[in-house]
């Protein structure tokens, strides 16, 4: 294809002029005839309307079927040229559970990019349910998720535990105590939050099916613009709490019989594809640096 040509007809058409053309392309005003008259040889018919004293550019109708394709070559061919300036690149597809992608995982991103420059990261925001289905699929390379399952051809290793915490606002009565026992919290005042089946399973040990919360959410960023009065509380896992919980408006506490903590695991294919390995080798060998170890 004439790239020099469809040049000079892409700037024709966008200046409406021949001698615009020449200046948007620090050509002479001949040359871009010429390259234009050499595309139009190469097609075979007249793509843009030429007379004397017209002012105005008109193209032909083979010209205005022509210019989509003119316009799609060109924005291939600058793409082209980026991927060839970057040299090789490795795409790595990772799919993550919303809340693991907001508080947990920025650090391991940063990394990734930092230490693997030949790396492409493409992030997916799924539900866990979806992250298995696409690791199965081999869609994905990757996946974080928060619930463990048994599924042929993909390893599944917990990779991050999270603490349960307390969270409310801040005042005198609050801050004597570093552990509060679930008897102590009204649950008429709870922001409620569904943590997954061994979360609720606690929760009704403590609060029965007929103490229903007056206020549930779905999700975690709005426990902390809901929360106004000093009696309300919510229980969070710790990564969320440290994210949003600011020391001069909220406190977090333990609990003294606390739920179970949120338990998340990393998921990837038994067969990786082979150009990939290494990249992913060094993934394991990050998420093992920043959270497994932290946590041992």
């Amino acid at each position: 294809m004439d790239f020099l040509g469809i040049e000079a007809f892409l700037a024709i058409v966008k200046t409406q002029s021949l001698t615009r053309a020449a200046e948007l392309l620090h050509l002479s005003q001949s040359t871009v005839s010429y390259r234009l008259k050499g595309l139009e040889r190469g097609i075979g018919a007249t793509l843009i309307e030429r007379g004397k004293g017209v002012a105005t550019i008109n193209l032909t109708p083979l010209g205005n079927s022509f210019l989509p394709l003119a316009e799609r070559w060109s924005m291939l061919n600058r793409e082209l040229a980026v991927l060839q300036a970057s040299g090789p690149r490795i795409s790595l597809s990772i799919g993550v559970a919303d809340s693991l992608n907001i508080y947990v995982l920025p650090p391991l991103y940063q990394a990734i990019i930092q230490q693997c420059p030949a790396v492409r990261l493409e992030i997916r925001t799924q539900h866990t349910i979806e992250s298995y289905e696409s690791v199965e699929r081999r869609e994905i390379d990757v996946a974080f998720v928060k619930m463990e399952r048994v599924v042929p051809n993909i390893l599944v290793e917990p990779f991050y535990v999270d603490e349960m915490v307390l969270v409310r606002l801040t005042g005198e009565r609050m801050e004597s105590a570093n552990i509060i026992s679930p008897p102590e919290l009204d649950y008429r005042y709870e922001l409620f939050f569904n943590w997954g089946p061994s979360y609720q399973m606690w929760h009704d040990r403590w609060w029965d099916n007929y103490s229903i919360s007056r206020l549930q959410v779905d999700a975690a960023a709005l426990i902390f613009s809901l929360m106004w009065d000093v009696r309300q509380w919510a229980i969070v896992p710790r990564s969320i709490a440290n994210s949003f919980a600011k020391p001069e408006k909220f406190i977090i506490q333990q609990i003294s019989d606390p739920p179970p903590p949120r338990v998340c695991y990393k998921l990837m294919h038994k067969h990786k594809d082979p150009i990939k390995v290494p990249f992913l080798d060094e993934v394991n060998h990050l998420v093992k640096k920043l959270y497994i170890k932290q946590q041992a």
